[in-house]
């Protein structure tokens, strides 16, 4: 079960994707899929670390321009159910530490929908502050960017 948005705390982004809830799945969980949308082009993205259970850690490298790679989120997972629903946050690491900076919240679910899958993105915040800061980071932009590019990725393949 999710938990209902609170317009003052969370940001969604949601959109029917035409791909069965398999293909989204399969580029939620399988790093080489991953890294292929996660982060706006032209942008690239590295998984560093993937361990898909609850306690796992997420850590992502992001390299602009064709640069180095630099850290991009160090996060963790907090449930894992297949076909369903993720949940990570950036308020623990790995092995359910706690983190340095903690911002967000992510609960991805996938819902059948007769044209594919309903995709909800829903980011929760601890702060009305927080919140509208990553909406002034460009939340909308950033997290539609990838959606989209989820979206192309999963519909070519399906």
């Amino acid at each position: 079960m999710s938990p209902s948005v609170n317009p003052e705390l969370d940001l969604t982004i949601s959109r029917v994707i035409k791909a069965p809830r398999s293909a989204i799945w399969r580029a939620w969980t399988d790093r080489a899929s991953f890294e292929q949308w996660w982060v706006p082009a032209p942008a690239r993205c590295k998984v560093q670390e993937m361990e898909l259970r609850p306690g796992g850690s997420l850590v992502t490298l992001l390299s602009e321009n064709g640069g180095d790679f630099v850290p991009h989120l160090r996060g963790c997972f907090l449930a894992i159910d297949e076909l369903e629903r993720l949940v990570f946050t950036n308020s623990l690491v790995g092995g359910w530490r706690p983190a340095e900076e903690p911002f967000m919240t992510a609960i991805i679910t996938l819902r059948e929908h007769p044209q594919g899958t309903d995709y909800v993105a829903h980011v929760m915040h601890k702060s009305n502050a927080d919140r509208t800061m990553h909406e002034k980071m460009g939340f909308h932009d950033g997290w539609g960017t990838v959606t989209e590019q989820l979206a192309r990725l999963v519909e070519r393949r399906s």
